[in-house]
């Protein structure tokens, strides 16, 4: 599985580099696509498609 893996050594990363700073950017950029994915197809995609 390569997301778990990804987000493992991504999670080293900011543990070794202390990138703490990192972490709010990534946790939004990930809940902002799970978003997309999630609304894809439903009555709210025109509406999200619009902000972005």
């Amino acid at each position: 599985m390569a997301i778990p893996s990804n987000l493992r050594l991504l999670w080293a990363f900011l543990r070794a580099r202390k990138k703490w700073w990192l972490a709010p950017i990534v946790f939004f950029l990930l809940l902002v696509s799970l978003m997309l994915v999630l609304s894809q197809g439903s009555v709210l995609a025109p509406f999200i498609y619009t902000i972005f």
